[in-house]
């Protein structure tokens, strides 16, 4: 593998920005499908991939997903083109035997609740950086929330209790006057240490 070229890395880090205003833009009728094919490929523990993604676009349930979120963050979600409901397959588990065929990785969570709910909620936020950076690598802009009322949103479009939600992400062109002055980063020594 080489490196990415300077202009990559802006578009993914250093000029990427979190949006909370987007233009009126309809995004390409692939998109979902595109945004999903690249993610998938990144690594969970065991290849778990616990996440699960609703790709919300109508606007009835854009109605329905606005209902759960705190009012500060329903403006730029009716503005965005989609809105991803990153979850958490609390069974995850149940996919195991395919996914990690080298031992039976499955009976670990299945016999361990917390163990498969911390892994679940790891590595589904795991992919959901994941998701973040495959928008990005398409020329999308984001806006991930967790400003909303978790059981609320659980109850609308998970009433059958094994799918838990875990965060939000707006996705479409990004609206450059909605951005917020770029906030400061820690710098290497205080947050990294080198042993």
């Amino acid at each position: 593998m080489t490196s990415l070229n300077p202009q990559a890395l802006d578009q993914l880090f250093f000029q990427a920005r979190t949006y909370h205003g987007f233009r009126n833009e309809a995004l390409p009728a692939d998109t979902v499908a595109k945004l999903y094919d690249l993610l998938k490929w990144a690594p969970t523990a065991f290849n778990a991939s616990p996440a699960r993604f609703v790709f919300v676009q109508s606007p009835e349930n854009k109605k329905l997903l606005c209902e759960a979120l705190m009012q500060g963050n329903i403006a730029q979600t009716q503005q965005a083109p989609l809105t991803v409901i990153v979850a958490s397959d609390l069974q995850f588990y149940d996919y195991l035997p395919q996914l990690f065929p080298a031992f039976d990785a499955r009976s670990v969570f299945a016999n361990n609740p917390a163990l498969a709910e911390r892994a679940g909620l790891q590595n589904s936020s795991l992919q959901a950086a994941y998701l973040i950076m495959a928008a990005r690598s398409l020329g999308l802009d984001c806006g991930p929330m967790t400003g909303f009322d978790r059981t609320a949103l659980d109850q609308r479009f998970f009433p059958e209790g094994q799918w838990s939600s875990q965060m939000l992400v707006n996705i479409g062109y990004g609206n450059p006057d909605s951005l917020y002055p770029r906030g400061l980063r820690l710098d290497f020594a205080t947050a990294c240490r080198v042993c």
